[in-house]
């Protein structure tokens, strides 16, 4: 699990859905983890859950859209059990988690014992902790574009900042001067515009287009 927030430009994601399963005092635990980088992507998730496991007793979920820690989108449930001891732990396991645009559903198949409400806040909350230690992971970054536009003399100097700022040349257009599109995470895209501007002494033109997800 990782445990330091990344920025909000940058961050780790399911790479894919992951599913860790264990009884505990005769009852079932299902827990399913998957990637949501919307809400309506988060609720598709839980209701295919749902459809997979239509006699459960419960479908317990919590999600978090957006960077880690984040939440500004974000739910969880108890769905039947009692308030306070399945969704929210659930949820707040994820929101230390260091993960972004995740969701969780814990299935149960009660096994006829109860667990009390301290039992089961540690089975939702463990179950979700297990299910993130071995979730594999993906990076989310947000991409910035940038259009430059420069003289021949410095298009070998430009080449050679790309990899310190991880930059992409995404298209090349050679006529009176050369014009690059370069695509890199957002956190950098105001330093390498600084560069550019030192690099050619004030003679590039730059301009910024929207940024997107990557």
């Amino acid at each position: 699990m990782i445990s330091e927030l990344s920025s909000p430009g940058r961050y780790p994601i399911p790479a894919s859905t992951h599913r860790v399963e264990e009884v505990i005092s005769r009852s079932r635990f299902i827990t399913t983890v998957g990637y949501a980088p919307t809400v309506e992507d988060a609720r598709a998730f839980i209701q295919t859950i749902r459809q997979e496991f239509p006699d459960a007793t419960h479908h317990v979920w919590a999600y978090l859209v957006g960077p880690p820690g984040s939440t500004a989108h974000m739910g969880y449930s108890d769905d039947g059990e009692p308030h306070g001891t399945a969704g929210r732990p659930a949820f707040t396991v994820l929101q230390h988690s260091g993960i972004g645009d995740i969701v969780v559903v814990v299935t149960r198949y009660f096994g006829g014992v109860k667990l009390g409400k301290g039992g089961l806040v540690k089975a939702y909350s463990g179950g979700v902790k297990h299910a993130l230690e071995k979730l594999p992971l993906t990076e989310h970054r947000v991409m910035a574009h940038l259009e430059v536009q420069l003289p021949y003399a410095f298009v070998t100097p430009l080449k050679r900042l790309l990899p310190e700022f991880e930059a992409n040349v995404m298209a090349e257009t050679y006529a009176a001067e050369a014009i690059f599109h370069l695509a890199l995470p957002v956190e950098k895209a105001a330093s390498m515009m600084d560069a550019l501007t030192g690099l050619t002494y004030g003679r590039a033109v730059i301009v910024r287009s929207e940024d997107t997800d990557d």
